[in-house]
């Protein structure tokens, strides 16, 4: 398979590279390193883009599948980044999304346990929807992720794109900056 990456240079976007060249796949990155390191990718035998997913972008294909993981993940960042932050969530995810179509790939979105706000039920079912502050301290982070969650529903329903949703929770491990500011993090640090 041919897939392109949003987002690549990433914590978690540059382990998913190595894994799906693992398995042969080839992988093109398109990051504007924002957030994401050049290192993290520095060993992969792929091809790497510079560039904001904020603005449109062509690409020669074919691509099998597009996985968009562009946006600032963790506290520090998204918060330095707040309008940046919904942005690539909104018009970035249009972007990739248009990428899909266009090269009639899979689209796959990366989103969060953030989608959730501040549970007021534990554990969470899957049919649990939130209790999420659309002005509160992290609303930049959770409110863009869902609506990234509803452009790519709605859009694979429109134009009959293969779509999925992956929230992410509490992730760790190595290449993730020791001041991340996320859950594991703050409890080592």
């Amino acid at each position: 398979m041919r897939i392109l990456v949003t987002g690549g240079a990433g914590f978690i976007g540059s382990h998913l590279c190595r894994a799906f060249l693992d398995r042969g796949d080839q992988v093109v990155v398109v990051d504007d390193f924002s957030t994401g390191r050049r290192e993290n990718l520095a060993d992969l035998p792929l091809d790497i883009l510079e560039h904001d997913m904020c603005h449109p972008l062509e690409l020669h294909g074919p691509f099998d599948a597009v996985v968009h993981l562009a946006s600032p993940a963790s506290p520090p960042a998204y918060q330095a980044r707040p309008l940046q932050t919904l942005e690539v969530n909104s018009k970035g995810t249009d972007h990739a999304l248009e990428l899909a179509r266009t090269h009639g790939a899979r689209f796959i979105l990366a989103s969060t346990s953030e989608v959730y706000g501040d549970a007021e039920v534990h554990p969470q079912t899957e049919d649990y929807r939130g209790s999420v502050s659309p002005v509160g301290p992290r609303s930049m982070y959770n409110e863009a992720k869902r609506f990234a969650e509803a452009l790519t529903i709605n859009f694979g329903r429109v134009h009959k794109l293969p779509v999925g949703i992956v929230r992410i929770f509490n992730t760790y491990g190595p290449r993730m900056q020791p001041d991340d500011g996320r859950v594991v993090t703050s409890f080592l640090v």
